[in-house]
Parts: structure tokens; sequence; C-alpha cells
């Protein structure tokens, strides 16, 4: 737990969240100011600041990361009509809580490109 972290305050649950699932390896919650009608965050339980701090070995957290939110996704009837997965990386990406946080964003139709 890298003190001050409001991700890691919420997975130690020191810090109240709206819960949705949780694994082994991540905890997955509502966003407090959602972007979509459904909007999960996913986290590690494991503190990581940002992608840039990934190593190799982190490739499998990454893909727990990714295939939870699929699932989540699934459960929040998200699949058929389409959803969105963002990781945001440094301050100029949007990135406000240094600790990595993968975006499940769904419920309403995105354009393209995003910004």
């Amino acid at each position: 737990m890298s003190s001050g972290c409001l991700f890691c305050g919420i997975v130690g649950g020191e810090v109240p969240a709206n819960l949705v699932a949780e694994g082994d390896e991540w905890v997955a919650f509502r966003d407090i100011d959602p972007r979509a009608p459904s909007h999960v965050l996913v986290v590690p339980r494991r503190h990581v600041a940002t992608l840039d701090d990934l190593a190799e070995e982190d490739d499998a957290l990454v893909g727990a990361l990714v295939r939870a939110a699929a699932e989540i996704a699934r459960d929040e009837g998200l699949v058929e009509g389409g959803y969105r997965l963002v990781f945001n990386c440094g301050a100029g990406a949007g990135q406000s809580v240094y600790h990595i946080h993968l975006h499940l964003l769904g419920g309403r139709k995105f354009s393209w490109p995003p910004g």
C-alpha cells in the first residue's frame, strides 16, 4: 500500500466505495464522477503508480484487469450496446489518481476519437 493513495485506501477498506466486484488481484468500484451511465474502475490490489511502472512480470495482472472489466461489462448488460475500456497514463492524459486503474464505460454511444 502506498501512503496517501486514494485507491490503496479503497482496496484496504479504509475509504468507502461502491464495490461492484473483486478478485484476488483486483477490486472494482463505481466512479464517483461517472462519465457514462455505467462507469466502473478496476484497480489492482497492489499499488502501481502508472502504466510506465509496469514490468514484464505484471503482464498477467494487466490481463486480469481487462478480463475482470469484460466480465463486469457482461454483468452490467453492456455487451450488446458496446463498452469502452480506458487506461490514462500521466496528467496530460487525464490520470488524476496515481494508482493504475482501468475505466469501464458503457450505457451510451461513444464517439471517436475520444477526448
